[in-house]
């Protein structure tokens, strides 16, 4: 997940270099690198490419295609360090379609902890004129949608290899995004073809960790070891965007944080309890 973390930052710093082109644009270049790479690997480790549990592939596709154009959006349009704190909030949500999806308990004590993770969205929104309310709904709904999408991942552990999930996301990616682009294609021009090669290249690489993690471990204790990515984005923002916060904005990432750590702790200690 660590290795994930930090390839996902390279992706966001890369993503943020291209606000000239749509977001829908850079998942379909990124899906369309991914397709190639994970089509190679999984013939030369002969394995299925089309899977078991197709139903569950396809919706982690879906979900992944449409949270991931929704990120990108708020990548270009905000402060690299606010869209990352708001896809933060995808382990709230995790838990949250989690009590349905794999049976999850949610005690009422975590209720307080998802409150205060949301309180904190309030806070960056509300203190920082660069994010409209539109793109901080934007961020909330890419969240929720991540949450699907990884509560889909780990239902996916006991039918399918790490591989064969990474390889429907550009799968479904693909023809979703080419509707789009046939009415609104923006040609790339010069270095935004490299740009958009190491996207595709980086995320490769961090969905492919990041699904083995997922598939390894507790959604909680995986989820944790994520939060260093602000530290990345607070620092790629500053030295290559020169982008600044007011004291507000800091204490609104905080309480995020905050919320969403208190939540994989308080689990933790429960998952340990009922073990001993």
């Amino acid at each position: 997940m660590l290795i994930a973390v930090a390839f996902f930052a390279i992706m966001n710093l890369m993503v943020k270099m291209l606000p000239h082109l749509p977001a829908i644009e850079i998942v379909f270049f990124r899906s369309v690198v991914s397709l190639f790479l994970s089509y190679i690997v999984l013939k030369s480790k002969n394995i299925p490419i089309w899977g078991n549990n197709k139903p569950i592939l396809i919706l982690r596709g879906l979900a992944g295609a449409i949270a991931l154009t929704l990120y990108f959006s708020t990548l270009q349009a905000i402060p690299l360090a606010s869209a990352v704190t708001l896809q933060y909030l995808s382990p709230i949500f995790t838990s949250i379609i989690g009590i349905w999806f794999v049976k999850e308990r949610v005690r009422p004590l975590q209720w307080i902890f998802f409150i205060i993770a949301f309180l904190g969205t309030v806070v960056i929104q509300g203190f920082d004129i660069r994010i409209s309310l539109t793109f901080g709904i934007i961020g909330v709904l890419s969240a929720i949608l991540s949450g699907l999408a990884y509560n889909s991942v780990r239902k996916l552990a006991r039918t399918d290899h790490p591989l064969v999930v990474v390889f429907y996301f550009p799968l479904v990616t693909i023809p979703l995004c080419s509707v789009y682009l046939f009415f609104d294609w923006i040609q790339p021009i010069g270095w935004d073809w490299l740009l958009l090669l190491m996207i595709g290249i980086t995320t490769q690489i961090a969905q492919l960790f990041m699904t083995k993690a997922y598939q390894s471990e507790d959604l909680s204790k995986i989820s944790s070891v994520s939060y260093i990515g602000i530290i990345f984005a607070l620092g790629v923002g500053y030295v290559f965007f020169k982008e600044t916060f007011n004291m507000m904005s800091y204490i609104g990432m905080l309480i995020v944080l905050v919320g969403v750590i208190l939540n994989v702790g308080y689990k933790q200690r429960l998952e340990r309890r009922t073990n001993q």
